[in-house]
């Protein structure tokens, strides 16, 4: 083993020793420091009306407990050797986390800051879930993420975003043997700001919030290495960005959380944060029209309905991987969608980095029949409750 990977291995070891339990995306995770003990940090409270401000929210935000950018799509191969690809979904996350260390401590290896990474690529053919994660302490040109746009990495894993044309493009540079992306992100239209302003209330509490916008119909296109081939491929993906210091509420256990780009142009967001009997907390989403109109819907308005459930035979989980979300329910226009995955067996075990086991999987959204867009179904919980 050369230096440079035995340097990596040891000092991701030495984080992950040092790090608190964080969850996926979807919602953002943490429990506020209600009291700064000595040397300890108080994490700033999420408030309404705290406008965002572009491009430096595009950036990190180190002073919250927890922050991500999430990128999930649909990708096409293009194939010279297959005659008919069938299409891959895919899933590109980076995480911060600022744990609850002394703030005190003079050592450069103190963990202050801990960056974590987790890939995945459902393919439909094979029917098969890859992936891989990793985790280290920011600093030493290792690991880290900048405050002034989107440039986040560990060690050659990188995802960053340039202005271009008024919008944004995004590049994901994730080398590897097995697997690996070198994607680009084209974004065509504006951000969607989710909940009031980009303020997103996760609880019954209004502390229990995040700041939270996506970058809906971003334009794919680059390559993928998959079973140590690579392919070229196009599609359409979904970004979001997310930070908080607290989200869940006591008593609740984990959330379902949907992001779908619809086939008419238009994006959805829709979540539902659950107790242990299965009762929803509170709720929540976004909708935006391919024309640009945009409803935000309360709690009461938004309603996951499982339909059909697939056991994990590694984990002993039991996932419902089909799922009716209604939103704006009680109104005359309300929307429901039928979801359905790729594949039932799209659950990743990431209790070696971020503590948990999540199903997170490709899906297709349909109504009566009709199939109105594709996107990304988040499931956490089920696999014994969140631990924040």
């Amino acid at each position: 083993m050369n230096r440079r990977l035995l340097r990596r291995r040891l000092l991701g070891m030495l984080a992950s020793l040092s790090a608190a339990p964080i969850a996926g995306p979807g919602a953002a995770i943490g429990a506020e420091a209600r009291t700064a003990l000595s040397g300890r940090p108080a994490y700033p409270v999420v408030r309404r009306g705290v406008p965002l401000v572009f491009p430096r929210d595009f950036g990190a935000h180190p002073e919250y407990r927890t922050e991500w950018w999430y990128v999930t799509g649909w990708l096409q191969p293009r194939s010279a050797v297959l005659a008919d690809p069938a299409p891959m979904g895919f899933q590109i996350t980076f995480f911060r986390s600022r744990p609850q260390i002394d703030q005190r401590n003079p050592s450069r290896f103190a963990a202050r800051e801990l960056v974590l990474a987790h890939v995945a690529l459902s393919d439909e053919r094979q029917r098969t879930l890859a992936h891989d994660q990793r985790t280290a302490r920011a600093g030493f040109g290792l690991a880290g993420s900048a405050t002034t746009d989107t440039d986040v990495w560990i060690d050659d894993w990188r995802l960053s975003r340039q202005a271009a044309g008024g919008g944004s493009r995004y590049l994901a540079s994730i080398p590897g043997n097995r697997l690996g992306f070198e994607l680009r992100f084209d974004s065509s239209q504006p951000l969607l700001l989710h909940g009031d302003a980009g303020f997103s209330q996760k609880g019954p509490l209004e502390r229990q919030a995040s700041y939270y916008y996506t970058q809906p119909q971003l334009a794919v296109s680059g390559r993928v290495v998959h079973d140590s081939k690579p392919l070229e491929v196009t599609g359409r993906a979904w970004l979001d960005h997310e930070w908080s210091s607290e989200i869940l509420a006591d008593g609740a256990t984990g959330w379902d959380w949907i992001g779908i780009n619809l086939d008419d142009g238009g994006a959805l967001m829709a979540f539902r944060i659950r107790d242990r009997s299965g009762a929803t907390v509170h709720a929540g989403g976004s909708w935006r029209a391919g024309g640009g109109r945009k409803r935000t819907f309360d709690p009461r308005s938004v309603v996951f309905v499982p339909q059909r459930r697939w056991r994990s035979a590694r984990t002993g989980a039991t996932w419902p991987v089909a799922m009716r979300v209604t939103v704006g329910a009680g109104t005359t226009d309300a929307l429901t969608l039928d979801l359905e995955p790729l594949f039932d067996d799209q659950e990743l075990d990431a209790r070696t980095s971020t503590g948990i086991v999540y199903w997170e999987g490709a899906v297709t959204a349909r109504s009566e029949g009709r199939t109105l867009g594709r996107g990304y179904l988040e499931l956490t919980g089920y696999h014994g409750a969140v631990v924040l």
